[in-house]
Order: structure tokens, then sequence, then C-alpha cells
């Protein structure tokens, strides 16, 4: 008779607490018309744009590596690539050896 009286006192509990509960639905009162602003009246106060007198349109100005620049990372990429490629022989050259040695 415990069981059920306790039973019975969780129900209860249960939903005393459900109907205290609000269920307001969030997504009626967010409207994107007074969450976010318009892009123009954002940009309204804004400066307008103004062309840097530093700057240069000029292609043949653009700085970056020089061809003996660009050849010397060749030549050092290469290089890496077969050190790797010696790593990989010697690392399966000792499996072999390895595995030879294994009764």
């Amino acid at each position: 008779m415990k069981k059920f009286a306790l039973i019975a006192f969780a129900a209860l509990a249960a939903y005393g607490l459900a109907a205290c509960g609000k269920s307001d639905d969030a997504s009626e009162d967010a409207m994107a018309d007074n969450v976010e602003m318009p892009a123009d009246d954002a940009m309204s106060t804004a400066a307008p744009p103004v062309a840097d007198a530093a700057a240069s349109s000029d292609a043949t100005s653009a700085t970056g590596p020089t061809s003996a620049e660009a050849g010397q990372a060749g030549d050092a990429a290469q290089a890496a690539a077969n050190d790797a490629q010696n790593a990989a022989a010697a690392a399966e050259a000792a499996t072999t050896t390895a595995e030879k040695k294994l009764p």
C-alpha cells in the first residue's frame, strides 16, 4: 500500500510542476526585422571609400619570390623527397633483416 501512495504522490507532484510551467514559443518574438539591422541602414552613416594613393595597380611591381628563390625552394623540396625515399628504403631493409632472423 505504501508503494501505491508513493506512486500517487509522485504523479501528483509531476502534474503540479507541469502545470506551473510556461509554454511560450520563442520563435514568435524573434523576427528578423527586429533582430538584425538591414545593411543599408548600417552603412548609411559610414564614410565613403577613399582610394589609397600609395597603392599601385602596376602588376610588375608586385612582390613575390624571384626565380632564383623559387629554384632554391624546388631544390630543397627535391632533397627532402630524396631523404624520405632513402629513409623508406632503410626501413624496408631493416624489416627484411629482422624477418630473416625470426625463427
